[in-house]
């Protein structure tokens, strides 16, 4: 099966959740790659530097638009169908399995600063937390798609 006739079987809400994985993903590198560059150039873990969030959700706001609208425009009407009840059913699970995500890693921060005492650390981890669980509702929303409610 080619990859285009294997889009053309997806709904264009998966579309949407595969398209923000990736956007999401990219963008976690993106900053991550920049506050490991500024650990190893400094010796010591970088502090949350105001400047690298800022170009972060900038990065994920253009890459969500653009990615959007090329969705958008390829979906045609069933992009303007609002979400039938299944569809909310596999949004509202997937937020809360999601809520998990950003619970279990955001208390090994806690624990990990309660050891290390390094707040630089607690602040990168609680982020990589928040990113996990926004990536994670979008993959959980694709298995509940694959799986069916």
């Amino acid at each position: 099966m080619s990859l285009q006739m294997g889009l053309k079987d997806i709904s264009f809400r998966e579309k949407t959740a595969w398209a923000m994985v990736i956007v999401l993903i990219a963008g976690g590198f993106f900053y991550f790659d920049k506050v490991v560059s500024l650990s190893r150039a400094t010796g010591e873990t970088a502090p949350p530097i105001i400047g690298f969030v800022i170009a972060y959700v900038i990065l994920i706001v253009i890459a969500s638009v653009i990615v959007m609208t090329v969705l958008s425009v390829a979906a045609g009407k069933e992009a303007d169908q609002p979400a039938d009840e299944r569809e909310k059913i596999i949004s509202d699970k997937a937020g809360n399995w999601s809520s998990y995500v950003l619970t279990v890693p955001a208390l090994g921060a806690l624990w990990h600063y309660s050891v290390s005492m390094d707040g630089n650390m607690l602040f990168h981890l609680i982020f990589l937390s928040l990113m996990l669980s926004q990536i994670f509702e979008y993959v959980f929303q694709i298995f509940l798609y694959r799986r069916g409610v």
